[in-house]
């Protein structure tokens, strides 16, 4: 007899335990999807808001007026967030008449606390897409040893068995291991492609916490024994 092996009739036909896997791996596949696209335009917006600030930031205006057009905006990029703490502390600093090193000092700690929280919240799901792509085929392969252990069991009271009495059986078991890859393996390359384009954004702003250390430092000696004015380059 010709035997029904489609894809919905083995999952419908599996033991409990292996449905109870195949769910598992299908909500976490597409768990895994939701967080990839969020992920993936996220860091997009990322990546654009903090070239949009960079260019304003090299466009030549004072950092005074910089830091005051900031406070006007509602949502801020990653940047302009290390900027405006950079630049806050390096302004109470300022006016309590402290020297050019502890100004340019207290300013670099605030930027790199700054930078560490921003790095902290662009890295945010990374690790479960890394725990998808690590895990789901192992949770695989369990349904598919439970599901082959469960088929034999069924085997060991027949009489007779053939190939087209095991076949079924061993069909639905492996069901449940190539779900596990379909969730593991985008979920593998989105963290790969994630993680290098988020080494380029924490490249980026750690070169612009540099650049912009150095224009502070020039302030700081500049502003040295002398009364405090605008901040400029």
């Amino acid at each position: 007899m010709n035997q029904d092996l489609s894809i919905t009739t083995m999952v419908l036909h599996a033991s409990f335990v292996v449905q109870l896997v195949m769910a598992g791996l299908a909500l976490t596949s597409l768990t895994s999807w939701t967080v990839i696209f969020g992920k993936l335009f996220g860091l997009r917006k990322v990546r654009a808001s903090n070239d949009e600030f960079e260019r304003d930031f090299w466009s030549g205006r004072s950092l005074t007026e910089l830091n005051h057009a900031l406070t006007q905006k509602t949502e801020t990029a990653s940047m302009e967030r290390i900027f405006a703490s950079g630049m806050r502390e390096f302004l109470k600093l300022r006016e309590k008449r402290l020297d050019a090193g502890a100004q340019l000092d207290g300013a670099r700690r605030a930027m790199r606390a700054s930078f560490q929280r921003e790095l902290d919240v662009i890295e945010s799901n990374l690790s479960f897409l890394a725990s998808v792509g690590s895990v789901s085929p192992y949770v695989g392969l369990f349904g598919t040893v439970w599901g082959i252990m469960h088929a034999f069991v069924g085997l060991s009271n027949m009489q007779q068995v053939t190939l087209a009495t095991v076949a079924p059986g061993i069909a639905e078991a492996l069901v449940a291991t190539a779900i596990g890859l379909f969730a593991a393996i985008p979920a593998v390359i989105a963290y790969n492609r994630f993680a290098r384009d988020i080494d380029r954004i924490a490249i980026q702003l750690e070169t612009f916490i540099e650049e912009f250390s150095n224009i502070l430092q020039r302030n700081a000696v500049q502003a040295s024994g002398s009364a405090s004015g605008p901040a400029t380059r």
